[in-house]
């Protein structure tokens, strides 16, 4: 890799102030699970370093405002083992249980879920976020088995966040912190679609660091996350879908769907759980719901069964929200 400084400030007030203007002067240190294979790979060649992890209470779990307030550098073991979030956001635990690797588990961290780079491979080995070659897309006539069956313009990656569908559904916000001061961003618009190879995939600066997430109480509200993947080994989904529903009796007063690696950002199927509203969750109504999650797919030339296994995903989050065997 190339050579770069190493800094390890203790405050927030110092790491930021180590940050530059664009993305190759400096990038952050947390888990390193992605920061370090792309830099061994030369797609980041930051002149600095960042580390993150010696900052005072940014590896915290600790109550907020009925919700939780989660350190952006708290690892995916201690989230997953603490005793709020089992107790209430099975969606969370269930997306954590996901990372199958405990080594990935132990280093890993909730920011750097949310901030990590896509896994395409077309960007992966140096044809940038759009995967192009003079001017023309090589995802389109090419191996794209595992692109966005929900593109956005010309971006058809896949975000590779594990835990952003069920923080969206949650309706958690995000704490940022750079040299123009704090702000509060909803994690749904924290994910954007990048209109060229200069843009990011994050509405992140290049001068800003997350350093906390934000979830607000469930509220007695039913969630879960159901993945579907090629295989039970490290690796990521095909598709997921997250879902949180709150009842009136036995029907649903409101809910939300959202679905993950099938789009450059985790997929909201609004129109999908307006329809739910009013009715009992079955078998018959969860799968009508994840027929209606899927309309609007616009899959590749390799990459159509992803549909299929989309509505499966939202079918058998929201029967597990239910409490209905799946």
């Amino acid at each position: 890799m190339q050579n770069f400084e190493y800094a390890n400030p203790g405050t927030l007030a110092e790491a930021t102030a180590l940050l530059g203007s664009t993305w190759s002067d400096a990038a952050i240190l947390a888990g390193g699970t992605d920061l370090l294979s792309l830099m061994k790979d030369y797609r980041m060649t930051p002149k600095r370093v960042v580390n993150i992890k010696s900052i005072k209470g940014l590896d915290k779990v600790a109550k907020s405002g009925g919700g939780l307030s989660v350190g952006a550098a708290v690892t995916v073991d201690d989230f997953m083992e603490n005793p709020a979030v089992r107790s209430e956001y099975p969606s969370l635990v269930q997306a954590a249980h996901g990372i199958t690797s405990p080594q990935i588990r132990n280093m890993g961290t909730l920011g750097g879920d949310l901030c990590q780079r896509p896994r395409c491979w077309y960007f992966r080995n140096g044809h940038g976020l759009l995967g192009m070659a003079n001017g023309k897309s090589l995802i389109d006539g090419g191996e794209n088995r595992y692109h966005a069956i929900f593109p956005q313009g010309a971006a058809k990656f896949v975000s590779a966040s594990s835990f952003a569908p069920a923080l969206i559904a949650l309706g958690a916000k995000l704490k940022i912190s750079g040299k123009g001061g704090p702000r509060e961003i909803a994690l749904a618009d924290f994910f954007v679609a990048p209109k060229s190879d200069t843009d990011r995939e994050i509405a992140l600066k290049p001068d800003e660091i997350v350093t906390e997430i934000m979830i607000p109480s469930a509220g007695g509200a039913k969630n879960a996350t159901y993945e579907v993947r090629h295989r039970d080994a490290l690796d990521w989904p095909l598709a997921t879908a997250s879902v949180v529903v709150k009842m009136k009796g036995n029907t649903v007063s409101s809910a939300r769907i959202v679905m993950g690696h099938v789009g450059p950002t985790p997929v909201s199927a609004d129109k999908a759980a307006a329809w739910l509203v009013g009715k009992a969750i079955t078998a018959e109504t969860a799968e009508a719901a994840g027929k209606a999650a899927v309309e609007s797919a616009m899959p590749l030339s390799q990459n159509a069964y992803k549909v299929q296994l989309a509505k499966v995903a939202v079918k058998r989050a929201l029967m597990m929200a239910a409490g209905l065997s799946v």
